[in-house]
């Protein structure tokens, strides 16, 4: 088994890195949060890997920018129907932490929002990994929201705008969800509160 390759960036977009290792080109599926934490092409980086051996797709390589994201995959590969590419579109869904927070506290609906993730993909991650999750070696601390007997249609709505000022759809859940820190709160003041987290 590949546990890690270290080599230079010969190629990046989304899904896909290309490594030159040594003059052999290795190709490596990849999740959005490994994309957007990887240095320039051309430059060197080490990369936490996960081989997939089958019938039917041969041979694959999985890769990760943190040992913290190739735990979470790990786990997620456990659960039963999800494999390793429908793991991968679960951690391009969400950051590391907000995932493992989603996952602990049975929360379906913000999992369902994973462009891709079934709803019953998503309840059986919960039921399956909701007491594994915190054994995993990823710092929850600074994202974590108290319960609050969230309103379900304000939050909607806060998503509904921020959509349509440019936000992407899983972010703006995201960022209107983590703004749900009190009850009572409006979907105004979880668009200011986004907003002004963003600088506009």
């Amino acid at each position: 088994m590949i546990a890690f390759l270290v080599g230079t960036i010969e190629e990046k977009r989304e899904g896909t890195l290309v490594l030159d290792v040594n003059g052999v080109g290795y190709e490596l599926l990849i999740s959005n949060n490994t994309l957007v934490t990887l240095p320039m092409e051309g430059e060197t980086v080490k990369v936490s890997t996960y081989m997939q051996v089958s019938e039917n797709v041969g041979v694959c390589l999985y890769g990760f920018a943190t040992e913290e994201e190739k735990a979470m995959f790990m786990r997620l590969i456990t659960v039963s129907g999800v494999g390793p590419k429908s793991a991968l579109t679960v951690l391009s869904g969400m950051k590391l932490s907000e995932l493992m927070i989603a996952i602990a506290s049975e929360d379906v609906t913000v999992l369902s929002k994973i462009k891709g993730l079934g709803k019953k993909s998503a309840e059986r991650i919960c039921l399956e990994l909701k007491d594994k999750v915190h054994t995993l070696p990823i710092d929850v601390e600074e994202n974590f929201v108290s319960n609050v007997n969230v309103d379900e249609g304000v939050l909607n709505d806060a998503v509904q705008t921020l959509i349509s000022l440019g936000v992407n759809k899983n972010e703006a859940y995201r960022l209107a969800r983590s703004k749900m820190s009190e009850e009572g709160i409006t979907a105004e003041e979880i668009i200011l509160k986004v907003l002004k987290e963003y600088g506009r």
